[in-house]
């Protein structure tokens, strides 16, 4: 026997014979899909979750098919057992199909079919690179279809993905609420349109920021919502051929069993979960929401810690590397601008689901290996970078109250008086005040419009970030009665 002999096993399908390596648990159908698809260079192996959600699902319909007796005892405990150990985390070198590639998700589906098979004849006392007595297709593959397995496997590894998300994003809105409750009595000049305002907290800045990201854990869960509905049972076009009539119910209940995910539930219209997905455009909408949202924030920081001499200068990032090879000392922001370019990334992510979604034809979408693609990268993407964020950023940032002083400076503080002196009359003081550089304050006592003390009260900065009163008699009544105090 030659040292090739040795090293490889000879494997036949409807194309011909080929040689597999003897040491591998994948077969025929895994090499031919490693000969084709060698495009991204990412491989099944780079994503866990979805390697451990495909193992669940042919967990079971293993099981379904066991209570039907469509399966013996013997083989059914390999099966499961191997699955179990792909669960686990084991085995995961094996799964060597690239992330794109043709054919709806087969050779995904393939593989996983030939690890399980091969790792069960294993257990049966075989060699480890055996396809019988324990079939891939016959066995691990029975009453099921690339086009039910793999966008299920998708969804449910999604589910767990969304949750890890959910879990990080709270910790960011935990470390802004933090800074908003110590930043809440600290007064800066609020802008609009990049020109001067009305004055706001530093506080409310970041409770604003907060508030965003609390409603991206609300969109979570209505994405979790949205992937819960799956297709197991609808076989090749989502008419069931082949599958026991009582199988689609047996194999959800051991579904929600296995995955612990009791939110999973079988599409009322199998032919439509099948050929459409619609389902991860949505959820991936939302998570071009959470992008936006974050890419604002980030935005914002950049502006506000701009400097030190020719920006705003209002707030200190925590610095974590030098910024220049050519200027000394400068540090530049560049957690805030990973997260920009997470959010460009996500986006781009979004672009191509949509796509891929509206370019199925008839009773199957091929393209669901670039969704699931994209999908897992934008759910990579922002579930790291959101620790880091909250952790080197967020968590360290201090107020430059230099900076954030000139708020008493400025012309928007005129706003106020509006209610007082109209229109008209306020917009000749801001005028004045910008022809000479005099406080607003000075030119209204100058020009006798208020007297002191009620002009003091109007133009408190800190008053400007509360709720206003409720008309002009009562500003004045609280006015006076502030003053006398």
């Amino acid at each position: 026997m030659s040292q090739e002999e040795q090293q490889f096993r000879e494997e036949t399908d409807l194309l011909g014979a080929r040689q597999v390596p003897k040491d591998a648990y994948w077969g025929i159908q895994t090499l031919r899909a490693q000969e084709n698809f060698g495009v991204s260079l990412v491989r099944l192996f780079n994503y866990s979750t979805l390697i451990q959600s495909m193992a669940m699902v042919k967990k079971a319909c293993t099981l379904a098919n066991h209570d039907l007796g469509h399966i013996i005892d013997e083989y059914a405990e390999a099966i499961i057992q191997a699955c179990d150990e792909i669960i686990s985390g084991k085995l995961e070198d094996q799964f060597v199909v690239d992330m794109i590639q043709g054919g709806a998700g087969t050779s995904t589906n393939m593989c996983m079919n030939e690890v399980i098979a091969s790792r069960a004849n294993e257990i049966l006392g075989e060699p480890r690179n055996t396809m019988s007595p324990i079939s891939a297709l016959d066995h691990v593959n029975l009453s099921q279809s690339t086009n039910d397995v793999y966008p299920t496997a998708i969804k449910i590894a999604t589910i767990y993905s969304l949750r890890d998300l959910s879990t990080n994003l709270r910790g960011l809105i935990k470390a802004l609420d933090e800074k908003a409750e110590e930043f809440k009595d600290i007064l800066k000049l609020g802008r609009t349109e990049m020109q001067d305002a009305v004055p706001i907290t530093l506080g409310q800045e970041f409770g604003a920021w907060s508030g965003a990201l609390k409603r991206d854990i609300q969109r979570i869960g209505w994405a979790i919502d949205i992937l819960k509905t799956h297709n197991i049972g609808a076989t090749a076009i989502g008419t069931s051929l082949n599958a026991d009539p009582e199988y689609i119910e047996l194999a959800e209940n051991h579904l929600r069993r296995v995955t612990g995910i009791e939110e999973l539930t079988t599409s009322e219209n199998l032919i439509d979960d099948t050929q459409n997905s619609d389902e991860f455009v949505h959820a991936s909408g939302l998570l071009r929401v959470i992008a936006t949202n974050l890419s604002k924030i980030a935005g914002d920081l950049i502006l506000l810690s701009s400097g030190p001499i020719g920006g705003f200068h209002e707030i200190i990032l925590p610095p974590v590397q030098p910024g220049s090879s050519i200027m000394p000392g400068k540090v530049n922001p560049v957690i805030p601008e990973m997260v920009l370019q997470v959010g460009y990334q996500v986006i781009g992510h979004d672009v191509v689901i949509t796509m891929a979604a509206q370019a199925g034809q008839l009773e199957l979408n091929a393209y669901e290996p670039i969704i699931a693609y994209n999908f897992f990268q934008a759910l990579k993407v922002l579930k790291n970078a959101i620790p880091i964020f909250a952790e080197k950023c967020i968590k360290g940032i201090r107020p430059n109250h230099p900076g954030l002083d000139i708020v008493h400076r400025s012309i928007g503080l005129v706003t106020a008086l509006n209610p007082v002196l109209g229109y008209k009359a306020t917009s000749q003081v801001a005028k004045k005040a910008l022809e000479t550089g005099r406080p607003i304050r000075e030119i209204v006592l100058e020009e006798g419009l208020l007297d002191a003390d009620w002009l003091d009260v109007l133009l408190s900065p800190k008053r400007m970030t509360q709720a206003s009163f409720a008309n002009r008699d009562d500003r004045k009544s609280a006015s006076h009665s502030e003053s006398k105090d």
